[in-house]
């Protein structure tokens, strides 16, 4: 019964990605009317499976371990592939099949006019499958399965629409830049089979003692460079802000439940490789604590409506890998959870307002939303409260216990990164906000005339993912640091040595983060709502920095400058060379061949065989009778062969007999000695 439930989880997604694809495939154009139930019926049977799961879990069940079959094996190396349920697979069960079976029943109202309709949902199901194979695989290799399965379906995904060429661009980007990342991390899995001779979790991570430092730096970093390209850290976030040019619902998935929360779960997973490397999980911390700010301060002056938030998950990235890099492994997994509760709601309630507006993006455009659309505005400001640290919603939980890890674990300046990011974090989100919902409407006639709530089963899933960010960061986090979820995750990653000596987030840490998420607040109302020509005059003073800002660090420049055109160059000039060098002197060879054949035939037909006598000629003749024979046909060469076996069988009979008992060797010394003799003969 478990064992058949649990390989139901992804068995089910990749049914249904089957089911559509091949539906459209084979052209079943009665499958568009039904594919969205196939679909969010296979996440919704997926969600329930996972829910079983882990409610037997939470009965104190101890871990599941399963083996479908040996897939390697020979010359040292046996991988099978198996699965492992322990609890903090279960919650990230619980996040990427319920959060991405609500995106699937919203994606039904957002998509329904599209034309890749089918394709659009198979893709989906096919992600939610590779993201399950990801976090339920029991070793390095079915995971790195998983790890580049949502690589390929995001690239998929983003590039949806890939009529646009900014869409077909942005997957490509997204893409390679994970391919540079999944080098890394796969000479990381390599290093740990040279190290441990196996690739099982249960073998590789009880032995994690075994390793020098040296060695476990290494391994990790290596492992690091993966997850800093699938979460988008510094350096390779940069495909994250452009894979906005997917569909919003794709946004949402990606960007909140799953790919992007990928990296953190790797390291959390590897934590014990991570505590025998120091300076790994300080690289880690400061990786996501400048991460976390410099992501926020690009958000603050983004016009569109998606790219804020996408800045805004790259930075929310940050504090996970944070609390992560911090040993805070119960903080950064409570992170991923609320940050997928209310980045869903965000990203879903930023799509339906574009779906009201008819496609318009620019919030510049907006304003005035709030009585148009009601419910979609209540669950956008239910986020942004969630998203911006204030309490009681479940974004304050979460980020003030890492925060709180960093302050009580004795690193001022990643707390004060964290602290900074969380006062720009609630300015950008309220200023977003208040520009889209509040004010007067700067809507064009077009959007104005469009202008209509979305559908229920859109703002259904609304506020399903409303509710979880109230109440979700309390049911799981209260009291901090030894709430429900940290007493759960606690048989996988222990308990945070400097949380339990703090014995609770300081009253200190929590009035700061407090003060700073609602000072961002009032600086956003002040400058968009109670004296909006403040923000204008702002720009005027502020111009270049402001500029710095809007064009993101001119980052993409720089890494075109440093790295895109002189690998194209590079390539222009190996195109040439192949053209031109290699390709010259192949042909030269070959022309220079036909040359010298063309020559010979020359000398043969006119020099040769003109000077040659009767007896030449006759013999030229029977050379190209003989060419006839030499067909290349297989038929020919049998037909041949079987007419020879019949000519000597005849002979050999017509030898026995002239001479018989002598086994014809009367005939064959009389035909020597009469050659013999014409030999003789000519001689004299």
């Amino acid at each position: 019964m478990i064992t058949a439930l649990a390989w139901s989880i992804p068995a089910l997604p990749l049914a249904g990605a089957l089911v559509n694809g091949l539906g459209g495939l084979f052209g079943f154009t009665w499958l568009r009317r039904v594919s969205h139930f196939v679909a969010v019926g296979a996440s919704g049977l997926a969600f329930a499976g996972a829910l079983m799961l882990f409610l037997r879990l939470s009965a104190g069940a101890p871990p599941i371990t399963l083996t479908l079959y040996q897939w390697i094996f020979g010359a040292g190396l046996h991988v099978h592939v198996g699965l492992l349920i322990d609890q903090l697979t279960a919650i990230m069960l619980m996040v990427i099949t319920g959060v991405g079976s609500l995106i699937h029943l919203y994606s039904v109202g957002y998509m329904h006019d599209d034309p890749g309709y089918p394709r659009f949902f198979t893709y989906l199901n096919l992600f939610m499958f590779s993201m399950l194979v990801l976090v339920m695989a029991d070793n390095y290799l079915l995971f790195f399965v998983g790890w580049e399965g949502v690589g390929l379906c995001s690239y998929l995904l983003i590039a949806f629409w890939y009529e646009k060429t900014s869409a077909a661009q942005a997957g490509t980007k997204a893409f390679v830049v994970n391919r540079i990342g999944d080098a890394g991390f796969l000479l990381g899995v390599f290093f740990i089979f040279t190290s441990f001779g196996s690739l099982d979790y249960a073998t590789v991570l009880p032995r994690a003692g075994e390793l020098t430092t040296a060695a476990a730096t290494a391994i990790t970093l290596l492992l690091l460079v993966g997850a800093v390209g699938k979460s988008a850290q510094l350096p390779l976030y940069t495909w994250l802000p452009d894979a906005m040019e997917g569909p919003t619902p794709v946004s949402a998935l990606i960007h909140a439940a799953t790919m992007v929360t990928a990296g953190v779960y790797m390291v959390v997973r590897n934590h014990a490789l991570y505590a025998m490397a120091p300076f790994s999980m300080e690289t880690v911390a400061v990786i996501g604590g400048v991460t976390a700010i410099f992501a926020a301060s690009i958000g603050l002056v983004q016009y569109d409506i998606k790219r804020v938030l996408a800045y805004s998950t790259v930075s929310q990235l940050g504090y996970m890998f944070m609390a992560a890099g911090l040993g805070a492994y119960a903080a950064a997994i409570f992170h991923l959870m609320t940050h997928a509760f209310f980045k869903a709601l965000l990203f879903l309630a930023a799509g339906s307002v574009i779906h009201a507006l008819g496609g318009e993006q620019d919030i510049r455009k907006m304003g005035g939303l709030w009585s148009k659309i009601p419910v979609t505005a209540w669950t956008f400001l239910i986020g942004t409260i969630a998203i911006a640290g204030i309490p009681p919603l479940a974004g304050f939980w979460s980020k003030d216990e890492i925060l709180n890890a960093a302050l009580s674990g004795g690193h001022p300046i990643l707390w004060l990164l964290g602290l900074t990011a969380a006062c720009m974090t609630a300015f950008y989100m309220f200023r977003l906000f208040f520009l889209t919902f509040k004010g007067p409407s700067r809507l064009t006639h077009e959007a104005e005339h469009h202008l209509h709530e979305s559908p229920l089963v859109m703002t259904g899933p609304l506020m399903a993912l409303a509710v979880l960010s109230v109440i979700g960061g309390a049911l799981a986090g209260y009291p901090s640091e030894a709430g429900w979820i940290h007493h759960f995750l606690a048989p996988v990653v222990g308990a945070h040595a400097e949380e339990e000596a703090a014995g609770g987030s300081a009253l200190f840490g929590v009035a700061a983060s407090i003060i700073v998420a609602l000072l961002g607040l009032t600086i956003a109302w002040v400058m968009y709502l109670l004296r909006p020509g403040l923000a204008e005059a702002g720009l005027a003073r502020f111009t270049q920095a402001h500029r710095l800002l809007l064009n993101k660090y001119w980052v993409d420049e720089l890494y075109d400058l440093l790295v895109v055109n002189p690998t194209k160059a590079l390539g222009r000039v190996w195109d040439w060379f192949d053209a031109t060098v290699i390709d010259g002197a192949v042909n030269g060879v070959g022309r220079g061949t036909g040359r010298c054949a063309a020559l010979s035939t020359w000398i043969e037909t006119h020099i040769i065989y003109g000077s040659l006598n009767l007896t030449g000629y006759a013999n030229h003749i029977m050379a190209r009778l003989l060419r006839l024979v030499q067909s290349g046909l297989v038929h020919h060469y049998a037909a041949i062969f079987l007419v020879g076996l019949f000519l000597l069988a005849n002979l050999l009979w017509w030898l026995n007999h002239a001479d018989p008992g002598g086994d014809g060797l009367v005939v064959w010394n009389q035909a020597a000695s009469f050659i013999n003799s014409l030999r003789r003969g000519g001689g004299s």
